[in-house]
């Protein structure tokens, strides 16, 4: 994998960049649907590829383990075999998912031990066979197994994780470097910052994982419930540290003002459900403000979803007819809003690339900001 700097904004920390991988280019700052279990929900591969124009999509570690399974994986040639997505993939290393079983799983030195939420069968994840199990997977950019802390989180727990999280991705980078890629292309290791929103272990976290040189770092433990504020302090202090020359990624994140606020501050690379999520439940993104296009005022709106979007090209769907399909519980409304969704975010990052290079992003995103949380 290759990154390569194009611009930087003049007044703010926000930079162009493409990073190159076997699968293709991705131009940043870039935002990367989800495709949790081998899918981008209510979306065909063609429809990311040619309306959206997605650059790279994610996989999900643990639901791929556990369902189709590796064995099925690796007879298929590998996710992109699997899928028919011909483009980038990211996986991550499935630590999210096992923080978020409270209450079935174990962390200790070896890995963590979780249950499946499917069968309630016991499983392992260590740092070796999670390299293992991304390795099979096939993705492009694969991630250290680490442990997300919750939020709130006591500061001698968060001081004993990220230890523990960077023994982990010295064990991660061994195993990682020892083995090589099964399916005849490139794979590259991220590591992940941690350390909760206590700035003295972010900037301890920034260091270790920046001397381990890789070919890009991640952020982790952000957008868990706490304030924005905390986000972008975090953000700052780690982008302060991270080296310039290789790709940020900041997990999990988020809203259409999280990821301009962040990209300001020096991010590159950006993941969330929200644009999936939040449009199977009726809640549109638009380039004036959020729509919950359940409420009743939209019921008789004729007018399209985004007044300048050629999203659907010779179709346009108006508010008040994608209301009806949701409120009929039609899957076609779902697949219509994820459409819009995720058209618009990654209409975002691409504007915000134009903006980099033009030398006029902070202007515009101080503009945008104050229309994109709104509620229309």
């Amino acid at each position: 994998m290759k990154f390569n700097l194009t611009a930087q904004d003049p007044l703010s920390k926000a930079r162009a960049g493409e990073i190159t991988t076997d699968h293709g280019a991705i131009q940043t700052p870039i935002f990367m649907p989800v495709g949790t279990a081998g899918t981008v929900k209510a979306v065909h591969q063609r429809e990311l590829k040619n309306d959206i124009e997605a650059q790279i999509i994610l996989g999900n570690t643990y639901h791929l383990y556990l369902r189709p399974g590796l064995d099925t994986l690796e007879k298929a040639g590998g996710l992109h075999k699997f899928n028919g997505w011909d483009g980038p993939i990211l996986t991550d290393s499935g630590g999210y998912q096992v923080y978020s079983l409270t209450d079935v799983r174990k962390i200790k030195e070896e890995g963590v031990t979780f249950r499946s939420h499917i069968d309630g069968s016991k499983h392992l994840f260590t740092p070796e066979n999670v390299m293992d199990t991304q390795r099979i997977i096939g993705a492009d950019i694969i991630m250290a197994l680490d442990e997300c802390t919750p939020y709130p989180c006591e500061y001698g727990y968060a001081r004993k994780s990220i230890e523990m999280t960077h023994r982990w991705l010295k064990r991660c980078c061994d195993r990682f470097d020892s083995t090589e890629p099964k399916y005849g292309y490139s794979q590259t290791l991220f590591p992940i910052v941690q350390g909760s929103v206590y700035k003295d272990l972010r900037v301890r976290s920034a260091e270790v994982i920046a001397s381990f040189e890789r070919e890009g770092n991640a952020i982790g433990g952000l957008s868990v419930g706490e304030p924005a504020e905390e986000m972008y302090a975090m953000t700052e202090v780690v982008c302060d540290i991270l080296p310039k020359q290789k790709p940020r990624y900041l997990m999990g994140v988020g809203t259409p003002v999280n990821i301009l606020e962040n990209i300001a501050l020096g991010i590159d690379m950006f993941d969330c459900v929200m644009p999936t999520r939040n449009a199977r439940n009726g809640m549109l993104f638009t380039k004036e403000g959020i729509i919950n296009i359940r409420n009743e005022k939209w019921k008789n709106d004729f007018t399209p979803i985004e007044a300048d979007s050629d999203l659907f090209a010779d179709v346009c769907y108006t508010k008040a007819y994608l209301r009806h399909l949701v409120h009929s519980g039609e899957i076609l409304g779902a697949q219509i809003a994820t459409l819009h969704n995720l058209h618009f975010y990654l209409w975002l990052v691409k504007e915000a690339r134009k903006k980099i290079i033009a030398g006029e992003f902070y202007d515009w995103k101080e503009k945008m900001v104050k229309r994109l949380g709104q509620r229309l």
